[in-house]
């Protein structure tokens, strides 16, 4: 686990071979989650498709779903109300 994931507290949220084990319920470490998640999978400035964030969400975890909806709740990742794209926002 990377050092930013030890620091934050997030790394005892996954398995020895860096998948989630699974996505918290309660908000204040999901947001960790999500924070963590945001700075280590997807670069800044970078437009991404529906596909390509489900692709990178899938290295971690099986319901690239939900964490998506849980990223773009959050406002971790910004899209057009057409869905189009996806953004880096923090």
């Amino acid at each position: 686990m990377t050092d930013t994931a030890h620091a934050s507290g997030v790394s005892a949220l996954f398995a020895p071979d860096g998948r989630l084990v699974a996505i918290p319920r309660k908000a204040a470490r999901r947001e960790q989650l999500l924070t963590h998640l945001t700075a280590t999978l997807f670069e800044p400035g970078r437009s991404y498709t529906e596909a390509e964030v489900n692709d990178v969400l899938h290295t971690v975890h099986d319901d690239a779903p939900a964490l998506r909806r849980y990223l773009v709740e959050a406002g971790h990742l910004a899209r057009p109300k057409d869905g189009s794209s996806y953004r880096r926002v923090a």
